[in-house]
């Protein structure tokens, strides 16, 4: 069985990912029967790149891609062009639905980091009110 699955590169604690097509049976870093794309989680937004047309042809000869795989196709849209593409819609319809799906992706991102900046505004806040409120020591001489 072909698996579209992660192949880890990169430092010790920085990892970096190689999107490859690779037999189940292999081992994770095993040897890959190609190289799609790559990923890299290290940066903010993520760095995501694949071959669409690659990708497409491994899928229709039955390739199978693993949960962290797909849901990162998802997460970038991918999947949803590969679905218009097979309801038989126009370019221009595609590129149309692609501009909604990329503004609905860049609020749902706003919206987050909105709040991860509320919650450490909040947690420096009640950092520096306990730091006020407890009693100072004086040195004696």
């Amino acid at each position: 069985m072909v698996k579209i699955r992660l192949k880890r590169t990169g430092k010790k604690k920085k990892p970096v990912y190689k999107i490859v097509i690779a037999d189940s049976r292999s081992p994770r870093d095993g040897r890959a029967i190609e190289e799609l794309g790559y990923y890299d989680p290290n940066f903010d937004p993520i760095r995501f790149k694949i071959k669409i047309e690659r990708l497409k042809y491994w899928l229709n000869n039955g390739a199978i891609p693993t949960e962290t795989v797909n849901s990162l196709l998802k997460k970038e849209g991918i999947k949803y062009r590969i679905y218009l593409e097979k309801k038989g819609k126009t370019a221009e319809e595609i590129e149309e639905a692609l501009q909604k799906f990329k503004l609905a992706k860049e609020y749902r991102e706003k919206k987050i980091r909105e709040k991860k900046k509320k919650l450490s505004e909040k947690k420096r806040k009640e950092k520096k009110s306990k730091e006020e409120s407890a009693p100072k020591e004086e040195k004696q001489t």
